[in-house]
């Protein structure tokens, strides 16, 4: 069967024009599949209680310095690779939707329309939103700390509604219902929230045809990640999805991803834009927060 791959198409999956790429594709069939859609997704850049070593979770903070990069760099990244977005999707938080705009001034693709949704916040950190990381591990020791930070279904204890940090005071979910608005999540929580938006919005325009972009955080991208690759749930606590670094999934017309020779494990479908040695980097940066 005839395919016509464009340049565009060919970069997405990391092949060049060249007499070495007819035989790239022949040897791997599963990459020269032409994609119905893409899904693009970037997680914000660094934010100023990164800096600062605190639990963040629904917190409104800043972009840092450095996030700003990690936001034109991505927005280089996209406009190298020619990806052209139909959508774009963020949450309610600015360091998250600095990052979709600063990405896509560098992109030229400022015009783009896009949605901002409380559903694709980060995790709510419950009652250790706020808190110094390091002191945090001194006070409850530093295996507990893991379980609430990384285990799959043990959410850390519930925000205290009288705190500073609880959303609920905060003008922009006052739409909300009471119950909608969580005082503690684990990553289980997370996906429950995120995913009624992916069935709504982002998989109609994937079904469309449209190519999306996902500016959102660790976790949020961590929940449609792990519905899209199917990964289990003692390995998708341990993914570490690098700042400011556009990861891309081909998509079939009805939603399946397109494997990619240039995925990074656990990851299958879905590959970084960038050097490699830079992303590893950065994602070992993050764990390390």
């Amino acid at each position: 069967q005839a395919m016509v791959f464009n340049r565009t198409l060919l970069r997405h999956f990391g092949l060049s024009r060249s007499a070495k790429v007819i035989g790239s594709l022949r040897a791997a069939p599963a990459m020269a599949e032409k994609p119905h859609a893409l899904l693009v997704f970037s997680r914000h850049g660094e934010s100023q209680w990164n800096v600062d070593n605190r639990f963040t979770g629904w917190v409104d903070v800043d972009l840092s310095e450095k996030g700003v990069g990690e936001a034109k760099n991505a927005g280089t990244l996209i406009k190298e690779e020619g990806l052209k977005f139909d959508i774009c999707y963020t949450s309610v938080l600015k360091r998250a939707i600095k990052t979709m705009n600063i990405a896509l001034e560098e992109a030229d693709q400022l015009y783009v329309p896009a949605t901002k949704t409380w559903r694709l916040n980060e995790r709510m950190y419950g009652g250790l939103t706020g808190l110094d990381k390091k002191e945090t591990v001194v006070k409850h020791g530093a295996e507990q700390v893991q379980v609430w930070r990384r285990s799959f279904d043990v959410p850390p204890p519930p925000i205290e509604k009288d705190s500073e940090f609880y959303p609920g005071k905060d003008p922009k979910y006052a739409d909300l219902k009471e119950e909608e608005i969580p005082v503690t999540e684990c990553l289980k929580d997370t996906i429950a929230r995120v995913m009624p938006f992916w069935e709504a919005e982002i998989a109609p325009a994937l079904k469309a045809g449209k190519t999306v972009f996902v500016a959102a955080h660790g976790n949020s991208i961590r929940a449609i990640v792990k519905f899209i690759e199917d990964i289990p749930d003692d390995v998708i606590t341990g993914l570490e999805i690098p700042t400011g670094t556009p990861l891309v999934y081909g998509m079939t017309e009805d939603l399946k991803p397109i494997a990619s020779d240039l995925a990074v494990a656990p990851l299958k479908f879905g590959r970084y834009l960038g050097d490699a040695e830079k992303i590893k980097a950065a994602a070992e940066a993050v764990k390390n927060q």
